[in-house]
């Protein structure tokens, strides 16, 4: 059994081989990827796909007053309208941060404040190939009007603190990518649910 070591807890061990690679699919938004991968043991895989996408990002905002900028769209694959905190994705070019400011005053208005990184996630490190880098903005204002993508409708909504973690303890916040730094928030800053 391997000992625990903080410093190889996400590591290249065990990579497998990649035989061979087609793409199947590319899109801006989307690219599928079907590889042929040898496992350490020697064993073969034919049929192993990838799903690529580019990073993204997603920001918990949280006004001079202590309210959480949040937004309400809908969710075609789930059929649901849902709260979620600001997200995108990383334009070539951009650093995470970068990003993370500009979906933050595109979609909602709001910039400004304090600014740190909380945690880089994967949604599926199984089959999905991007991270989602997740910030906290604190004190952030109003400071334009949004500037929504021809396909965007949101609406912005401020919410308590105490209603941010209803929606976490009523399991209302639907997106995993999204609900995994807000409950690190609560964590972090002693917050009981």
């Amino acid at each position: 059994m391997k000992e625990f070591n903080i410093e190889d807890a996400v590591s290249e061990d065990g990579k497998w081989e990649t035989v061979s690679s087609e793409y199947l699919f590319r899109r801006p938004w989307l690219t599928v990827r079907h590889d042929r991968v040898r496992l350490p043991d020697g064993r073969i895989n034919p049929e192993f796909y990838v799903l690529e996408y580019p990073d993204w990002i997603n920001v918990i905002a949280i006004t001079e007053d202590g309210h959480f900028v949040m937004e309400r769209q809908f969710r075609y694959g789930l059929g649901k309208t849902c709260y979620e905190i600001p997200a995108g994705v990383i334009e070539k070019g951009e650093t995470p941060l970068e990003a993370a400011r500009r979906e933050l005053a595109e979609e909602t208005g709001f910039g400004g404040g304090e600014w740190k990184e909380m945690m880089v996630v994967s949604g599926n490190p199984s089959t999905t190939s991007n991270l989602t880098h997740s910030f906290l903005a604190t004190g952030v204002r109003k400071i334009s009007d949004q500037h929504l993508d021809s396909t965007e409708d949101l609406s912005v909504c401020l919410l308590t603190e105490d209603q941010v973690r209803q929606l976490l303890v009523s399991d209302k916040i639907r997106q995993a990518l999204m609900a995994a730094p807000l409950w690190k928030y609560f964590a972090m800053n002693g917050m009981s649910l």
